[in-house]
């Protein structure tokens, strides 16, 4: 992988480590708040819910990238040949083809919040929405860097191994 990618990779990370973070603080305040003082904040359920989407949105692409995406290789896998590269392969190009078609519905979903705000913390929910466009990017830049190093023999599309199956 090329130091663009690595950096990019990184930087996903980061900030899905950072919805971590604030969502984990979210979630301590509202239970805090519930056992020890009158009221709570009522802010808290909706930036959980907003880093969680945020989570899903960075992390799908990740998980294509290294394989952890859910699917069901009974069947490919057992095939005989190049039939299991041939399906990887398929998979990887109709994922991107996917997102980068969804992409236009996507922008205009965020354009949309920009008439709306969040009820409780009244954020423009366009910068929300905006998750639907980080997902669909990151899956077609993540599917399409599967498909070039399927194709260069850098990779074989299988699921990356990681340091406990070594």
């Amino acid at each position: 992988m090329t130091k663009a990618f690595r950096g990019l990779e990184g930087f996903c990370r980061l900030l899905i480590f950072t919805a971590f973070v604030v969502l984990m603080g979210s979630v301590l305040l509202q239970v805090f708040s519930r056992t020890f003082l009158s009221t709570a904040p009522v802010w808290t359920e909706e930036l959980t819910r907003f880093c969680l989407i945020f989570m899903a949105a960075l992390g799908a692409g990740l998980a294509l990238r290294s394989g952890d995406m859910v699917n069901v290789d009974l069947i490919c896998e057992s095939l005989p040949g190049r039939g299991p590269f041939v399906l990887r392969l398929v998979s990887a190009l109709i994922t991107a083809g996917f997102a980068l078609a969804l992409l236009p519905a996507a922008w205009e979903y965020t354009a949309i919040g920009a008439r709306q705000t969040a009820p409780s913390l009244g954020w423009r929910m366009d910068f929300i929405h905006a998750s639907m466009i980080v997902l669909f990017v990151t899956l077609a830049i993540w599917a399409l860097l599967r498909v070039f190093e399927m194709l260069t023999g850098r990779n074989d599309g299988r699921p990356i191994p990681t340091s406990e199956e070594n």
